[in-house]
């Protein structure tokens, strides 16, 4: 039986030990990496049947459920403030309402100003510095973590701490450091709850906390999900997406020659890269689909970088094609937990990757791919460092 989830040693292709899961059979038990078995769910179809489920949960507290996630991140998903993210409906739909106003498209196209400024102002710092440089302590964190701070209301001089402690908390050399990491920054937010400066965490206080449809704490634990998550998930995405495109320089040609195929290249990116390798789920009910039966308490793992690699999906998946048209991914997601940034997620890459590319033109990298030290599993993928110059 296989075991799930497998290290990459590609950035941007899944583990070579998946093949056995490609072979067209959409659906089978395989053996976690924590002991559990569960089903893993490669096929397309299936995937975006189950994520739209209603006997399909999403709640970490239900028995069975398939806790391939860092220690600390499990004592978050489990607590009794746990995120939205992490619940079902209906309070899994009161929170989102209470948030999705700020992550529409509409309110992207007024950011989008601001995003393009941060951009441009951190590729400023880096040309100043000159290279070489590692890309993602110059570019590709500061400008998400510069976007959701100023959305949020988190005072971006505090940068340093959230991004190692969400680091630590994803990545922690032990489980006693992402521990401390998490309870520093629930307390961090605690705080900031009490009197946030203007932004996302000071509405949510006027508009619910202080009418008593949320409390502090939820507050705290939301603005930590929104605040990790809308940093640490677009860096990354940057990063690769250099990484991919520089590795693909007849892709990069094509993406620098006309700005109006930005937002396929965007798609084509995510399906490609994934960076969420699985979406984790437990059945509530018994289900019948792909002929097999998902028994109530089983757990549930859509392996998202072999959905958005489905044959049956895409043409010919395992090609970086910016000209394919590949909305229909699944790397935010689907259903009613589908990404609630993923608005923001694409504004920001629309505008990172080309300003990078037409600002730095003989942007390369200083390293060989093979050498880069990949994140482990139960992450999101990426690198922690990419030396690069120009």
């Amino acid at each position: 039986m296989i075991t799930y989830p497998q290290q990459r040693t590609c950035p941007y292709h899944p583990a070579s030990g998946y093949e056995e899961l490609r072979d067209g059979t959409p659906l089978r038990k395989i053996r976690l990496v924590n002991g559990q078995e569960a089903w893993v769910v490669s096929g397309h179809d299936q995937a975006r049947a189950l994520l739209a489920d209603p006997r399909v949960s999403a709640d970490r507290t239900n028995a069975g459920f398939p806790m391939i996630v860092p220690p600390a991140v499990k004592a978050v998903h489990t607590s009794p403030n746990r995120p939205f993210i992490v619940r079902d409906d209906p309070e899994h739909n009161r929170v989102r309402r209470m948030l999705i106003s700020e992550f529409t498209i509409r309110r992207l196209r007024e950011m989008r100003p601001d995003i393009e400024q941060v951009v441009h102002d951190t590729i400023d710092t880096m040309l100043a510095a000159g290279p070489p440089t590692d890309l993602v302590t110059a570019f590709s964190l500061p400008v998400p973590s510069l976007v959701i701070s100023r959305l949020l209301g988190v005072p971006y001089a505090d940068h340093e701490f959230f991004e190692k402690a969400t680091s630590d908390i994803l990545r922690g050399r032990t489980p006693e450091v992402s521990v401390k990491a998490t309870q520093d920054l629930i307390g961090y937010m605690t705080a900031l709850a009490q009197d946030p400066p203007p932004g996302l965490i000071a509405r949510l206080k006027a508009d619910h906390v202080d009418t008593g449809a949320m409390t502090t704490d939820d507050l705290a634990f939301t603005a930590l999900l929104l605040l990790g998550a809308g940093h640490e998930t677009t860096a990354s995405m940057i990063t690769l997406s250099v990484i991919t495109l520089l590795e693909h320089p007849e892709q990069l040609a094509a993406f620098r020659a006309d700005p109006g195929t930005v937002p396929a290249s965007v798609e084509e990116l995510l399906r490609y890269l994934t960076i969420v390798e699985s979406i984790l789920r437990v059945a509530v009910d018994d289900i019948a689909i792909a002929d097999v039966v998902i028994k109530a308490g089983e757990g549930i793992v859509i392996a998202s970088s072999l959905v958005n690699r489905a044959a049956d999906a895409f043409d010919d998946p395992d090609r970086f094609d910016l000209g394919r048209e590949a909305a229909h991914h699944v790397a935010f997601g689907y259903g009613v937990h589908q990404c609630l940034g993923q608005n923001l997620a694409r504004a920001e890459l629309h505008l990172a990757l080309p300003a990078l590319f037409d600002r730095v033109p003989g942007l390369r990298l200083a390293a060989p791919v093979d050498e880069l030290e990949l994140r482990p599993i139960m992450t999101i993928q990426g690198v922690d460092a990419l030396p690069v110059t120009w």
